[in-house]
């Protein structure tokens, strides 16, 4: 089971408890279950709050739900445990992803996105009237990530998990003023060219105020937006280096790359959360683990010296060509080019 399965699972045990009349007959079904990683010396591996959302509705405390819940879901093959936790949370622990079938969920997701990408016209509000670039960076970003989790259909925003939609002018999330660029819009481009300066914008909450340096321009490893573009880079060189040497990618177990392999099965996760929450940086956060794990695994993938090409390199090569898929369509949502060389 891949988080993303994880997600409808959720949704597909609150359906069926309260069709067999585990939880009240009113009790709300939601369409879509947030999951999200959990941090750092939390239980499990993932986490969701769905508990709350269903409670009310059901007229019990959520832990009550929580416990309905977990005795289904820890029957669930591909979960291993289930965990309640504090006033209702639902804690997960999967198995490590298999490379293969995350691979396939990166093919998959990136059509959606590749049809987002084409779109694009179409995903712009109809009315940006009197707004700065900074709002219509992040606004244009949030309806990308939305239209991907299928809640926005030509440039209208839709009924999304977060709430209210977001009218023209309106801030991004909830209560969260968009932060005022100190410097003049077309000043910020100029200097830093357009990419570049969505980066800048889209690195840090909408109620923040995002930082511009010359750190934007440099070609290094300090400049995350230069990793992220570059790590796509090397995963589009390692495939053309690897059809010279004669053997092509093909899914298979890959042992020595854990944190490469779970990045990529969260990513879905990453993308709902982001479009949740209304939060590009969220996105923005996560292509840059991303890239470094690939930066780190690349020097795996290629035959060393007289090694002839193996199953093994075909595998890594595979692994390698998703994470750059994921890297390209992440830098699309965001609104940014991916350079098949630097």
């Amino acid at each position: 089971m891949t988080p993303a399965d994880l997600s409808r699972c959720v949704v597909r045990a609150v359906r069926c408890a309260v069709a067999d009349g585990e939880l009240a007959a009113g009790a709300a079904v939601p369409e879509r279950v947030v999951v999200e990683r959990t941090r750092p010396g939390g239980v499990g591996d993932y986490a969701t709050p769905v508990a709350f959302q269903v409670a009310k509705a059901a007229r019990c405390a959520p832990r009550d739900v929580a416990d309905v819940l977990a005795r289904r879901l820890g029957a669930e093959p591909g979960i291993e445990r289930v965990e309640v936790t504090g006033a209702g949370f639902l804690n997960f622990v999967l198995p490590a992803p298999s490379a293969a079938a995350v691979i396939t969920d990166v093919i998959v997701r990136d059509i959606a996105i590749r049809d987002v990408r084409g779109g694009a016209a179409h995903v712009v509000p109809a009315d940006e009237s009197g707004l700065g670039l900074r709002e219509r960076v992040v606004r244009r970003s949030v309806l990308r990530l939305l239209c991907v989790q299928g809640g926005v259909a030509d440039g209208t925003l839709l009924d999304s998990p977060a709430g209210a939609p977001v009218a023209p002018g309106a801030p991004v999330a909830p209560g969260a003023p968009v932060a005022p660029v100190a410097k003049r819009d077309g000043d910020v481009v100029a200097r830093y060219g357009a990419d570049a300066a969505c980066w800048a914008m889209l690195a840090v909450p909408a109620r923040e105020t995002p930082s511009f340096s010359d750190a934007l321009l440099h070609q290094g490893e300090a400049n995350e937006f230069f990793r992220v573009r570059y790590a796509h880079a090397r995963s589009r060189a390692l495939v053309r280096n690897a059809h010279q040497l004669g053997f092509h990618q093909e899914p298979g177990d890959v042992d020595d790359a854990p944190a490469l392999l779970r990045l990529l099965a969260d990513h879905p996760l990453v993308l709902e959360a982001a479009a949740h929450h209304r939060a590009p940086e969220r996105l923005v956060r996560s292509l840059v683990e991303l890239a470094d794990a690939l930066l780190d695994f690349q020097y795996r993938v290629l035959p060393q010296g007289d090694e002839k090409p193996s199953a093994a390199h075909r595998a890594r090569l595979a692994l390698a060509e998703a994470a750059g898929t994921v890297l390209a369509g992440g830098l699309a949502l965001l609104g940014m080019d991916a350079p098949e060389r630097l």
